[in-house]
């Protein structure tokens, strides 16, 4: 995070006529025309703020880059957005939010974003609980700057200055100055207005800027008795801490995941297109201001919107080279890119439209790209939680920053593992019902769990023949993170004794380097018998293996010339028992040609495969071939035994 002197905000001189004319087209709803320009977005290398673009002319970008131009003379697209649902609960139904989200959630994760209006109202404004229950609340703006920069070593604009220190009611009395000064009107003006404004001043290339407020610690919730919505489960103070939720199990709170904080916004103020850390679930409640405009890309277009992003949208000085896959992804996260969704709707990625009033949450699902602006002065309060259904996201989350050697923020396979057991002891009292969302919920942490499992047990059994990882000691410090990959790792890992330079099962020991010269040490749960015995239970579950087989395993996970290749032992799929032979148990193949039935017809892919088995599996199969020939042989000698004996009987008979 970089500091840079405050700076004064530069107010547009307006002439009478001008103003007129203005006001004229505020009453229409038509933008004013300006030359044809183009909105693009910015890598930076600092902390996530979002940034928007101006322009510049067409042939100057083409030059450096595959970046889409949009008219902004026609901005009618913004039209043809659609909105996203919209819910209204009863009383009733508004008790529970993760019963009513889980209820919703089939319908409503196909747009990405939903957007649930209240039925409770809060009686004491959000200023008022700041100043009661923070007292002398204060925050530091960051400065956005509202164009386009030539992306070149001379032109780069300074991202993320500090701003300046703001009570709350300062700073929404500069926000409405701002807003009056531009429009030359202090009421609320119509919100498609306002958005294809929005389009048009980021395009314009002015240079602008604009003052937000982010990830501001606190909530604006209160806590009076009196106050309905407060004392509610709704309060974002205590939402992702519900029995329902999985993050409830984090050991430490997490600020803006586990913890709600503050966003404090003025006109064009925006968030940029991002994702949610983990692809977990998030809420945001808008408590005053104007308007918001949200933007959503479903989850199952996630992947098309980052190919639109890396094709269409960045440069090839902006994108990494390595890494082309996730290339997109990992500038996307930096949570600085802003680019108007018409170039989505030009190369068919569905992107869907919310205008969150205040007293209104909107839901983002996993995986949902989103994007927006504020409308003018904003206090909102957003925070993150999950449900069952949300644990094959985040293993495909997780298998992504894997990739990318990105530190974690929650510990997937801990949280994974302790519902699992948690679900597992439920399921052994009598005389609980559950309700079909539920049974959804529980079937997806019973398929992720199983994969999991699995997964581990492959790589445990292939370490435990090599060498130098004989040596298997108990488990018991917790999560430990990849000294390579930044991998997760709860239920095992390698290390040796100074326990200097853990790494997870996925990379070759080769790869723990370890300065000591001491031998690896495979280190197991101690509670990893019982962890595999519960898999196998769920297991039986109807429907489950089918699950599991077209479910993509967590283990396939790097793809570098350091990593353990162990995506086709995944492809085996060999079953197993859990015997008590060592601490994962032992595999069980079924037949003489196992292997190279189930790996593929190529000769390269079973030689690969039969090496990654080691030399054990070698031997193992050459004894396997050699009884089958003994057994041949064992049966020709007995038929040969018999037809003599019934040659004898024949001479016998004929004499």
């Amino acid at each position: 995070m970089c500091a840079r002197k405050g700076f004064q905000t530069r107010k547009r001189k307006c002439a009478g006529n001008l103003k007129h004319k203005r006001h004229k087209q505020m009453k229409s709803g038509i933008a004013p025309e300006v030359l044809d320009n183009t909105s693009m977005s910015r890598h930076c290398n600092n902390e996530s703020v979002s940034q928007s673009s101006g322009s510049v002319i067409a042939k100057r970008i083409t030059s450096k880059g595959k970046v889409d131009n949009f008219d902004t003379t026609d901005l009618e697209w913004t039209d043809k957005i659609p909105e996203c649902p919209v819910f209204k609960p009863s009383k009733e139904e508004f008790e529970d939010p993760l019963v009513y989200l889980e209820k919703i959630s089939p319908e409503a994760s196909r747009y990405g974003i939903c957007k649930i209006v209240s039925p409770l109202n809060a009686s004491i404004p959000a200023g008022a609980v700041l100043a009661k229950e923070n007292r002398g609340f204060k925050f530091t703006t960051r400065v956005q700057p509202l164009w386009l920069p030539d992306w070149n070593v001379d032109d780069k604009v300074i991202f993320f200055m500090r701003g300046r220190n703001y009570t709350l009611h300062d700073f929404e009395n500069m926000a409405n100055k701002e807003f009056s000064s531009k429009f030359c009107s202090s009421g609320s003006l119509p919100s498609m207005y306002l958005e294809k404004e929005f389009w048009h001043e980021i395009a314009s290339g002015r240079k602008g800027t604009v003052e937000y407020a982010i990830n501001i610690d606190g909530s604006a919730f209160s806590c009076a008795p009196n106050d309905q919505l407060g004392k509610s489960k709704w309060n974002l103070k205590t939402l992702p801490q519900l029995p329902k939720s999985p993050l409830r199990l984090c050991e430490t709170s997490i600020p803006g995941v586990t913890d709600p904080m503050l966003y404090i916004g003025m006109l064009f103020s925006m968030f940029a297109w991002h994702v949610e850390d983990h692809y977990l679930y998030s809420i945001n409640y808008h408590h005053c201001g104007a308007p918001k405009t949200w933007y959503g890309i479903p989850g199952h277009a996630a992947l098309d919107f980052e190919r639109v992003v890396q094709n269409h949208v960045y440069t090839d000085h902006i994108l990494p080279s390595t890494k082309r896959e996730d290339g997109a992804f990992a500038v996307l996260a930096e949570k600085t890119t802003m680019f108007a969704p018409c170039t989505l709707l030009q190369h068919d990625v569905p992107v869907y439209k919310a205008v969150q009033m205040p007293g209104e949450f909107v839901i983002t699902f996993p995986k949902a790209y989103h994007a927006g602006f504020s409308q003018g002065f904003t206090c909102g309060e957003a925070v993150n939680f999950a449900v069952g259904d949300w644990f094959p996201f985040g293993a495909e989350a997780r298998q992504r920053y894997s990739r990318l050697c990105r530190m974690p923020i929650i510990p997937y396979e801990e949280l994974l593992c302790k519902e699992a057991m948690l679900l597992h002891n439920s399921k052994q009292r009598e005389g609980l019902t559950h309700s079909s969302a539920d049974l959804a919920s529980y079937h997806c942490v019973k398929v992720s769990f199983i994969c999991l499992m699995r997964s581990h047990h492959h790589a445990c059994q292939f370490l435990k023949k090599i060498k130098e990882s004989r040596t298997v000691s108990p488990n018991s410090q917790g999560t430990i993170l990849c000294s390579l990959c930044k991998r997760d790792c709860y239920v095992a890992y390698i290390n040796c004794n100074c326990y200097s330079h853990p790494i997870c099962l996925f990379h070759e020991i080769e790869a723990l380097n370890c300065p000591c010269g001491n031998n690896p040490i495979l280190f197991l749960r101690e509670d990893v018998l019982k962890m595999e015995k519960i898999a196998k239970k769920f297991e039986q579950d109807k429907g489950i293996m089918r699950e599991v087989h077209r479910y993509k395993d967590d283990t396939c996970l790097q793809k570098n010339e350091t990593t353990l290749k162990v995506s086709k032992l995944q492809e085996l799929k060999p079953r197993y028992n859990f015997r008590r032979q060592g601490i994962a148990g032992t595999r069980n193949p079924r037949r003489k040609n196992d292997v190279e039935e189930r790996v593929g017809e190529t000769a390269e892919t079973r030689t690969e495969c039969h090496k990654l088995r080691g030399p054990s599996f070698s031997r193992g199969r050459k004894r396997r071939k050699m009884k089958s020939r003994q057994q041949k042989s064992k049966k020709s000698s007995s038929r040969l035994k018999t037809e003599e004996k019934e040659r004898k009987k024949e001479r016998k008979g004929h004499i």
